[in-house]
């Protein structure tokens, strides 16, 4: 009688019932971490269209030449910033804090270059500072790089005695060229030619026919066109230097560039070393479960997943993951990444410098955020640039004999 009310009985009955609700429950999560997958492995690899205003404008004197914003990580930092207003109808550039409470900081306005930043309502800070070579007061020359896709613009301006050395500057993801002008004083201080480059789905150069970023993937082809052209134009030395997503796009050009013999150094300012890490932290910083991180990476590293992202080919998140390859890398490289970038894990820059203190020379910073290091501190992040190219010329220098009149052996 007992064993038929196990089985038979409203007691059975129940927990028959909750098995299937544990089942449609479980089936319920598992669809929804699939769809939140796709999504997120969606929205890494399309590009921006606009980027949107996270500053509340509290306050703008314009007699005073000072403006009140609301405190953010970026906003409380010190240093010299872009700052794009109400949906980047204008531009500013801010300078020191004058003033901090809890709630608002008060900031020197350095310059207004268009827009009406009395009326600013909202914004967000950047780390540009230049808006184009023609801010810098030195020559340049609008050129194009042929790519496999069709010619992308680029900026170039030549050393002011050209001997062969030429930087690329590569800049990361949803942004452009300008974001690397502000490397170009220190390099071209130290006799550098420097050409800054678009590369495709930039917004500047020809789009793939996806129209995804490959994360640097298939980025890295544009990138090495442009070692060509600076080939064709008489460079004999090419450091690559790569900015966030551009430093994924540069590791992948010196190891995999058809001019290997050009390439001598890498810089790498707040890069992506390993995207795993930065998709896990992302997925953090949105409070997603880690399944769904996970999950994005398969959906980006599948031929199926194509149908899902929009992808023509599936990403190699094997061959973008140089703490493992850190073996693989021959070349000098300089590598400065801040401990709270905020967007990109420093610790996979800490662990490639670990794994390879023979080749890297590594600058930490602690609160300098996402590609700010040098706004953060500025004379600190030139001289370490300046100190590691004379290091690398040193290097690439001819030893001079101990003895002319009694050569060895």
């Amino acid at each position: 009688m007992r064993e038929k009310s196990r089985s038979g009985t409203p007691g059975g009955l129940v927990v028959a019932v909750t098995a299937l609700l544990v089942s449609g429950a479980a089936t319920v999560v598992v669809a929804g971490v699939s769809v939140l997958a796709a999504v997120m492995a969606r929205r890494i690899v399309t590009p921006a269209v606009t980027r949107s205003d996270d500053t509340d404008v509290l306050g703008v004197d314009l007699e005073a030449s000072t403006i009140t914003l609301a405190v953010t990580p970026d906003s409380v930092l010190p240093g010299d910033y872009s700052f794009w207003f109400e949906r980047e109808s204008g531009h500013a550039r801010l300078g020191e804090i004058l003033r901090v409470t809890k709630t608002a900081v008060t900031r020197r306005i350095d310059r207004v270059d268009y827009g009406d930043l009395s009326e600013a309502r909202r914004g967000r800070l950047g780390g540009y500072s230049y808006l184009g070579p023609w801010d810098l007061g030195l020559p340049f020359e609008q050129v194009q790089v042929q790519t496999e896709l069709g010619p992308a613009p680029a900026w170039l301006l030549p050393a002011e005695r050209p001997d062969g050395r030429w930087v690329i500057q590569v800049h990361g993801r949803g942004v452009r060229r300008q974001e690397t002008l502000r490397a170009v004083p220190v390099f071209h201080d130290s006799g550098y030619t420097c050409l800054l480059v678009s590369y495709r789905n930039d917004g500047d150069a020809p789009e793939s026919g996806d129209g995804r970023y490959g994360l640097g993937d298939t980025e890295w082809h544009d990138i090495d066109a442009a070692v060509g052209f600076a080939a064709g134009r008489g460079a004999t030395s090419v450091v690559l230097m790569g900015w966030s997503m551009g430093g994924a796009i540069v590791l992948q050009t010196a190891t995999r560039t058809a001019f290997p013999q050009l390439v001598s150094g890498i810089v790498l300012d707040s890069p992506v070393i390993d995207w795993a890490d930065v998709v896990a932290y992302q997925g953090s910083t949105l409070r997603l479960p880690g399944l769904v991180a996970t999950g994005a990476m398969q959906v980006l590293g599948r031929r199926w997943g194509g149908r899902l992202t929009g992808q023509s080919s599936p990403i190699d998140f094997r061959r973008l993951d140089f703490v493992t390859r850190a073996d693989d890398l021959e070349l000098p490289v300089l590598l400065m990444h801040s401990d709270d970038d905020g967007y990109v894990p420093s610790s996979p820059s800490r662990a490639l410098a670990v794994r390879r203190p023979d080749i890297v020379t590594f600058l930490p910073f602690t609160v300098a955020r996402h590609t700010k290091l040098w706004n953060y501190d500025r004379e600190g992040w030139n001289a370490a640039i300046e100190t590691w190219l004379g290091e690398l010329r040193a290097g690439a220098e001819p030893a001079e004999p101990d003895d002319p009149a009694h050569p060895a052996g």
